[in-house]
């Protein structure tokens, strides 16, 4: 434990904003359409830009839960990353390669202002509490790794068009598990970090919330009140899911160094934005069955196993066994196979998906009521 919890500041929910903004926008490339469902090559400009915006989150996230003092210092460096975000942002479209040089640069601004804020934690530590030395230098070296391949990336794309920047995240998120399997050489305030991230993730909710409005275009019918209600229970059941894992089930006084617990949520974050799209697919005819069914089931396969892995921060009576674990994914593959039968009837597929994400939460819930040592089978 740390000395004192950290409070999320006013400034660092300003500061999630931006990112909310940024992937919304970069939700747009999985509706650009080839051939009945997504072009290949946005939805790879999509993933890229999605990991390195949420890189730059859980970079700067993970410092101010560490070092943050709500300080001058500390406002000013953010702000000036909320404004070379909005450069970044312009650069998150179809025709990426004409924005090349404004997202790389902003990225790579990003990246040395964050390295800029680590060297000065340094020198203060040093004298202070030599012992986080060694944290802050790992974190460092890769942050400063990464700014230089997209320094190089600059000459590389002007004399050959090949972007090679996108090895720079890839880079990241290597050093970052790599670093995660050593000691944790400095636990992060774990209360603050999961609050962090839950605002993160309401806000994800957000954007599905606002996506769903068009399930209740068409007038008054029954068509229009099933597909409506729906949607609206599937958005209410994830979200109370993840309620009761937050709320309930993680365990507050964990000591870790935060990487495993931010990098699932990255993946659980990405998986939320896929479903906000699948659910959008699901009421356009332009948008092949087989493909869009399928985009559906792998976006809520990768939102719960998201979950799941989560749980490994739960309490010790709410930890996963092999029991629980066994009939999680009994009941995936049983959800899997049915949508797969009936993927060409939307009703019939809506209305499994609801029956599996309410029994989901039914599950976690009796988990949170009953979980101790002898009944932690329930998820």
């Amino acid at each position: 434990m740390m000395e004192s919890e950290k409070k999320v500041e006013y400034i660092e929910l300003i500061y999630d904003l931006i990112f909310v903004y940024i992937i919304g926008r970069n939700n747009h490339l999985l509706h650009v359409m080839e051939n009945g469902f997504i072009d290949p090559e946005s939805f790879l400009t999509y993933v890229l830009a999605a990991l390195i915006v949420l890189q730059i989150w859980y970079y700067t996230t993970l410092f101010i839960n560490r070092y943050g003092e709500n300080d001058k210092r500390m406002h000013i460096a953010i702000f000036v990353n909320m404004y070379l975000l909005y450069f970044m942002a312009r650069g998150i479209r179809v025709n990426w390669q004409e924005e090349f040089f404004a997202f790389n640069g902003a990225w790579l601004l990003i990246l040395l202002n964050i390295a800029l804020q680590y060297f000065i934690q340094l020198k203060k530590t040093e004298k202070a509490k030599p012992w986080e030395c060694e944290q802050i230098k790992i974190s460092l070296r890769t942050i400063l790794i990464q700014a230089g391949i997209i320094a190089v990336s600059f000459p590389v794309f002007s004399v050959t068009g090949i972007p090679v920047s996108p090895l720079a995240v890839v880079f990241g998120i290597i050093a970052v598990i790599a670093g995660s399997r050593g000691k944790v050489l400095v636990p992060v305030d774990f209360p603050h970090l999961t609050e962090r991230v839950m605002l993160y993730v309401v806000f994800t909710f957000g954007e599905m919330i606002i996506a769903i409005t068009d399930y209740f275009e068409g007038g008054w019918n029954m068509s229009t009140v099933y597909f409506s209600l729906c949607a609206f229970l599937i958005v209410a059941g994830l979200f109370s899911s993840y309620g009761i894992l937050y709320n309930r089930l993680i365990d507050r006084n964990t000591v870790t160094n935060g990487t495993g617990y931010m990098m699932l949520h990255v993946f659980l974050i990405l998986s939320l934005n896929h479903i906000t799209a699948a659910l959008e697919f699901m009421r356009k005819a332009t948008v092949s069955d087989f493909p869009k069914n399928l985009f559906l089931i792998s976006s809520f396969v990768l939102y719960f196993i998201m979950m799941y892995l989560i749980m490994s921060f739960n309490k010790e009576e709410y930890r996963r066994n092999r029991k629980g674990s066994l009939l999680f994914f009994a009941g995936m593959g049983i959800f899997v196979l049915i949508m797969m039968c009936c993927y060409k009837n939307p009703g019939v597929s809506i209305a499994v998906t609801v029956i599996y994400i309410w029994s989901v939460f039914v599950s976690l819930d009796r988990l949170s009521r009953h979980g101790h040592p002898g009944m932690r089978n329930a998820f």
